[in-house]
């Protein structure tokens, strides 16, 4: 099988090209061509026939496939289904803000974490993705906008909150981040790239050093120990308080924060008491909140808190200064939200 052509960063592109004899200066020509047009044909302007036939002979262009489609009626989310090479199936979500989009993507078949308020968990890992099919997942999304949606192909937000703990595939989800950050390439802005993670703290001893800049959100859903065990079960290796002193070493740019993301389950964890503790675990801490009152999806017990519950929490919170956002829920009604997601 040949290794696949958006498995390459550009400097792995260039050092390609330099290995085989070949004009290093294509790298640029295919980066333009494949990502910044974002063309689906075989480049053939400016680019050496040898160049050419060497990738045509030596690379596969090909994408994840689209396997279904489900718009809201709702918002105008779009869900898409994936069908990669071996079979395995993805998800991922285009949801549409202010005439523009961001994107979630997954990072794995699956997810091993097995966090209760999330659907993705209960169908456990299969295996991490691929850099190619993690930007494949982008590509494809946008050649759809391009051909159902002409004139509304304009993806500004990425952010990895889809199937699976990117932290725990963190050398596919870097990559893919090189190149969507390429001046070459999609040129999408540093801060507008968001990775969350559940507080895999092996992923985040990496982080400052290997992706700089880059935005973190931490899926916090619960400042005391024992409700967080039960909603992300590896609080128990990887407890909170630990989580947050390697968060706190991370160097951040000029008006850049950490997103700290909660979600609010009724008579669980939506109390004026959690609302409390939460303001004072994060008081003082370059702090964005975004509070997510829970999706519902099949065979869950949970339920979501009514809005005045959850506009108290809120209040609670403005009270330490923190900035706090109740995030609007989009494409619950084609299982499109936030922890909905499921590729069985």
């Amino acid at each position: 099988m040949k290794p696949s052509f958006y498995d390459l960063n550009f400097p792995d592109l260039e050092s390609v090209l330099n290995q085989n004899h070949l004009n290093a200066s294509a790298a640029a020509v295919l980066f333009n061509w494949h990502y910044k047009k974002k063309e689906s044909t075989q480049c053939r302007d400016n680019i050496a026939k040898n160049s050419l036939a060497f990738f045509q002979d030596n690379f596969d262009f090909s994408l994840p496939e689209i396997d279904t489609v489900h718009e809201s009626k709702k918002d105008r989310s779009v869900k898409f289904l994936f069908k990669l090479k071996d079979n395995h199936k993805i998800e991922t979500v285009l949801i549409p803000f202010h005439n523009k989009y961001s994107i979630c993507l997954s990072s794995q078949v699956g997810c091993a974490l097995n966090c209760s308020f999330c659907f993705t968990g209960k169908q456990g890992l299969k295996r991490n993705l691929t850099t190619s099919e993690i930007v494949g997942q982008f590509l494809q999304a946008w050649r759809w906008l391009a051909q159902n949606r002409r004139g509304e192909e304009r993806i500004l937000n990425i952010v990895f909150m889809g199937q699976g703990e990117p932290l725990h595939n963190f050398d596919a989800v870097k990559k893919a981040c090189e190149i969507f950050l390429s001046k070459h390439g999609t040129s999408i802005g540093v801060q507008k790239i968001t990775i969350s993670t559940a507080g895999y703290i092996p992923g985040l001893k990496r982080w400052g050093q290997e992706i700089p800049g880059v935005n973190l959100a931490l899926s916090l859903h619960s400042p005391f120990p024992e409700k967080r065990n039960e909603l992300i079960p590896i609080n128990i290796k990887y407890p909170l308080e630990d989580v947050l002193s390697y968060i706190d070493k991370i160097t951040l740019n000029k008006k850049q924060f950490i997103t700290y993301e909660y979600i609010l389950i009724k008579d669980f964890n939506d109390s004026p008491d959690d609302a409390q503790k939460l303001g004072t675990m994060l008081a003082g801490k370059r702090a964005y909140i975004n509070l997510i009152p829970f999706n519902p999806f099949p065979g869950s017990h949970y339920k979501r808190p009514d809005l005045d519950t959850i506009e108290q929490f809120k209040a609670v919170l403005d009270t330490f200064k923190i900035p706090t956002l109740i995030r609007g829920t989009k494409g619950d009604d084609v299982l499109a939200a936030c922890g909905q997601l499921n590729s069985k």
